[in-house]
Order: structure tokens, then C-alpha cells, then sequence
């Protein structure tokens, strides 16, 4: 390896890897680096078989390579570099005799190319510094294109997961509230709903796919619409959370997904909310004098035993005035503060009891915010949060 010290301390230094059989030919081409004032690190290889071990192991801002290879040449050789280190700047080195090789290279995916023989300091200083400033603006490109691509992909689940409700006469105010596990990482698994039925009852789902990823979301997506669709056909408790279970199963394919989900059904006339839980957790009750976790009966998740249809509803009397809050576990498994320990519904209860009072949004904010500092980054999962409240406003979660 050769490098050169005397460049400006300004200039950016160049790993550059050349890819040359030839002797005579690699001490050329390092004189010429050496006359260029570029500050370098430069490796030699005379094979593609050699370049392959050090593209493994060390990266490059520039290749210099030659078509004519002992184990490949020409096209062959830019597409096989091209493989090895795709956002790399690749400079071909042809021959005088090679009119067409070069723009045959660049076509293949070379930044530029250069005649051996005819190639002089300024020239190779121009070509490098033009070839890795071409590739890494090509790769910022790229970068740029996957990130617009993965949030527009981001925004389609999300409005899969995250629907407008469908309210027609109830007077109910919905919050609701979705927070993907990771920054930048696909939507998860979780969803929510809300919908007004023909038979003037509010009806709600909160629900978590098993795992993360594209995978989870698409099926967190087909779940939410299905139980839309069921919904609005008239479709209740037992007989809803099986046919979910058979699309989930269907939509599943071979991989072992499966899902929790509370249902809940809000009859402000006869003042009750009807719960089935599919192995999901208890919503919080919020009143005059507080929140409380409801108690309520436990059935299995979907997809966990198909066919065991096991779904007991449970009744719970509702206050003139109050909020039910469901949620998934993203909001209770986080950390509670220094500690390994969990943050769990006690301590989400005893985090609610500290709050200061505010509308139902912002105190939805609040708690995420407050729940998300406790675990400071050690905890990732996906949430949701799906609050009702109806009356006068309770003055705490």
C-alpha cells in the first residue's frame, strides 16, 4: 500500500484500489497518483479473485481497473466490480487500441474511463476526484429514492392502520394515536378502528399482529378492513372474531402469525360497553375519580388454536360521563425509568394519576411522551392508543 502526505491538509484522502496484472503498468499509474498532489491510500490487485477479498474487507472510494484480467475482461470485468462494490466510482483503464472499450465500460456502469499512454497528472486528478464525487452523489440519490419510496410506502399502511372513523349521529369523540416501534422502520402489526353501526352502537377494535415489518402491517391492514366490512354486515362478538380468525389464517400463509385484539361495543342508551378480548389486555376505564383497568373475560388469540372459538363477552356498566382507552403493549412494556424494570399497567395507572388534566388528545400525547422518556429507547415496539369519551370530558385519562 502507497500513500502520499505532502497534499493539502484540506483534501479529502482517497482509498483507492487498483485492479492491474500488468507491473510495469500498476508503478505507472502509482507515479501519476503521486504526481496529481491527491492525498491517497492505494492497494493493488491483479486479479478479480483478489479484488473480491479486499472489497470484502476494506471499502474503496475509487477502483481503478483494467479490462483485461486473468480471470475476466472487459464488460465482464466492470459488471463483476460493479457487483462487488456498486456505489464505488470505477475508472476503466483501456488500451490505445480500445476505441470503443470505454464508452462501452461507462455504458456498463463505469463512472469514466482512461486511456493508458495518453493519461497525465491533471487529468487523473480531475477524473478521480469527478468519478467519486459522481458515485456519491449517484449513492445520495439512491439513498434519497429508497427513504421517499419506503414513506410513501409508510403512508399507505398507515392509512390502512389508521382510518377515518365512521360516525354518523353518536356523539362520542375518538382519539386516536399509532407510533411505529423504530424510526424509519415499516408500520408494525397494530391497528384500530372505529365505526358506527346501523343499529346506532359504537363499535371499536384494537388489535397487535405477532412480529415487525411489512409482513405484520399487511396483515394488521387486512385484519382492520375485515373487521370494518363485518361490521357494517352485522356481524357480532363470537361470530366476528371467528370469521377474523379465518382470514388471518388465510392471509397468514406459512408463516406462524398470530393476533390479539380487544372488541368492544358502546351502547350509550343502555349506558354499557360489551368487551370481547382475543388474548389482549383490559381497557382502562376513566371517571370522575380516576382510571381504573376494566376486569373483564379472557379468550384466545387468533390464530393461536383455529376452531377453539373461545371468546366469553363480558358487560361493564358505564358512567353518564367517562372514557375508555384501549391500547396495545407498546404503551406498557417500555421501561420504567433507570430501572430493567417494566413499566406495566400499575405503573401506566400510577403515571396517569401524576398527569396534569387536558383534552383527551393531548393527554394521549402526554402519556406517549411521558411513557417513551421513562423507557428512553430501550424498549421498541409498535403502539396503538384508541380513546372514547363521551359526556363532559373527564378531567384525567
Amino acid at each position: 500500500m502507497a500513500a502520499t502526505p505532502e497534499a493539502a491538509s484540506d483534501e479529502p484522502m482517497y482509498r483507492i484500489l487498483l485492479i492491474e496484472d500488468d507491473q510495469g503498468d500498476a508503478l505507472l499509474v502509482e507515479e501519476l497518483l503521486h504526481d496529481t498532489g491527491l492525498r491517497f491510500e492505494l492497494t493493488t490487485r491483479t486479479t478479480l479473485a483478489e479484488a473480491r477479498t479486499e472489497l470484502a474487507g476494506t471499502p474503496s472510494d475509487c477502483i481503478l481497473l483494467d479490462l483485461h484480467l486473468p480471470d475476466v475482461s472487459g464488460i465482464d470485468a466492470v459488471a463483476a466490480v460493479r457487483g462487488l462494490a456498486p456505489h464505488t466510482a470505477v475508472i476503466v483503464l483501456t488500451g490505445l487500441a480500445e476505441a470503443q472499450a470505454g464508452p462501452d465500460a461507462m455504458a456498463a456502469g463505469a463512472q469514466d474511463y482512461l486511456v493508458k499512454g495518453k493519461v497525465e497528472a491533471d487529468l487523473l486528478r480531475r477524473t478521480v476526484r469527478y468519478a467519486v464525487y459522481r458515485s456519491q452523489t449517484e449513492r445520495a440519490s439512491a439513498e434519497a429514492q429508497a427513504t421517499r419510496l419506503r414513506a410513501e410506502e409508510n403512508a399507505r399502511l398507515e392509512r390502512g392502520l389508521l382510518p377515518q372513523p365512521i360516525l354518523d349521529t353518536s356523539t362520542v369523540r375518538v382519539t386516536s394515536r399509532y407510533l411505529p416501534g423504530a424510526a424509519m422502520a415499516l408500520l408494525g402489526g397494530d391497528f384500530l378502528d372505529v365505526v358506527e353501526g346501523d343499529d346506532g352502537l359504537l363499535h371499536a377494535v384494537v388489535g397487535d399482529v405477532s412480529g415487525h415489518g411489512p409482513d405484520a402491517a399487511a396483515l394488521g391492514v387486512c385484519l382492520r378492513i375485515a373487521w370494518r366490512a363485518l361490521v357494517l354486515g352485522g356481524h357480532r362478538g363470537d361470530d366476528l372474531l371467528h370469521l377474523m380468525e379465518r382470514i388471518l389464517i388465510a392471509e397468514r400463509g406459512n408463516q406462524q402469525l398470530f393476533a390479539t385484539c380487544t372488541l368492544l361495543t358502546l351502547d350509550q342508551d343502555a349506558a354499557t360497553a360489551t368487551l370481547h378480548l382475543a388474548g389482549h389486555h383490559e381497557p382502562l376505564l376513566t371517571t370522575a375519580e380516576g382510571t381504573r383497568e376494566l376486569t373483564a373475560a379472557h379468550g384466545v388469540a387468533l390464530g393461536i388454536v383455529p376452531g377453539l372459538r373461545n371468546w366469553p363477552s363480558t358487560v361493564i356498566p358505564l358512567p353518564t360521563t367517562g372514557a375508555l382507552t384501549l391500547y396495545t403493549d407498546g404503551l406498557t412494556e417500555g421501561h420504567k425509568g433507570a430501572t430493567s424494570e417494566r413499566l406495566g399497567v400499575e405503573g401506566l395507572l400510577a403515571l396517569i394519576g401524576k398527569l396534569p388534566s387536558a383534552d383527551p388528545a393531548a393527554h394521549v400525547d402526554l402519556l406517549i411522551k411521558e411513557t417513551h422518556e421513562l423507557n428512553a429507547g430501550r424498549h421498541s415496539d409498535d403502539l396503538a392508543v384508541l380513546r372514547l369519551d363521551w359526556g363532559t370530558p373527564p378531567t384525567r385519562l
